[in-house]
């Protein structure tokens, strides 16, 4: 059975050596679906209201533009949010530390012999983590906060956010721009959505299959309120 990475020490220390690398995988899958999404059902809007598809055009640019760089403001603020509650965080634990020590070495006592660890055992492990103050901390804001010191950058979630934003919603537009209509962009969108629920499965257990199914209904559904909005607003305002 092949494992995914090698386990001498030489390996091993190589692994552990730096910082452990952020992940922006959900900006990229949030990103590219909500822009396939957002952007099909300007389409499919306007196909449902019997519009022109020069519509489509122009209203699908402005919502690349438009949305795209919205969900990558909320995504910059969103995260570096998330990097100042750590660093409140951080500095309510070391002051705790230098306050109150013997209060702090309890909640690593009781939070390790929740994992199991009792007797002399749990007492080194106490002694140890409680010897070196920056991994003292850190190790508290892992098991009282359950948050891990591996913060992502608030401007590169952004970025990675619009940058799936924009290829992933160009995707339904560009059937319009060579000649074809509404049927080529669902085909091509229903390709994308497929395609982005199969990439994702990558860094899942679930099967390629299942995963872009399950991308594909979620942005058929939306398209599909999308054309019936636009086919009902088209009945009223005749």
């Amino acid at each position: 059975m092949a494992l995914e990475h090698g386990h001498t020490k030489a390996e091993i220390a190589q692994r552990l050596d730096g910082t452990p690398r952020a992940s922006y995988l959900r900006d990229w899958v949030y990103g590219g679906i909500d822009g396939a999404v957002t952007t099909f059902a300007v389409a499919a809007g306007v196909a449902g209201a019997n519009l022109s598809p020069g519509i489509v055009l122009i209203l699908g640019c402005a919502n690349l533009l438009a949305d795209g760089f919205s969900m990558a403001a909320a995504n910059y603020s969103g995260s570096k949010s998330e990097r100042e509650e750590f660093d409140r965080l951080l500095q309510v634990e070391r002051k705790h530390i230098a306050l109150v020590p013997d209060g702090e070495r309890e909640e690593i006592r009781q939070a390790f012999a929740k994992k199991g660890f009792s007797g002399e055992d749990l007492e080194r492990i106490v002694a140890t983590i409680s010897s070196n103050e920056t991994g003292w901390a850190l190790t508290m804001m892992l098991e009282e906060y359950g948050l891990a010191p591996v913060l992502r950058s608030p401007m590169i979630a952004a970025l990675n956010t619009f940058a799936a934003f924009a290829i992933f919603g160009a995707i339904p537009l560009i059937p319009y721009l060579l000649g074809g209509g509404f049927l080529w962009s669902a085909i091509a969108t229903g390709v994308a959505f497929f395609a982005i629920g199969s990439a994702k499965s990558r860094w899942s257990l679930r099967s390629p299959l299942m995963s872009g199914l399950e991308t594909l209904l979620i942005g058929g559904s939306a398209a599909a309120l999308a054309y019936a909005c636009g086919m009902l607003l088209a009945e009223v305002w005749k």
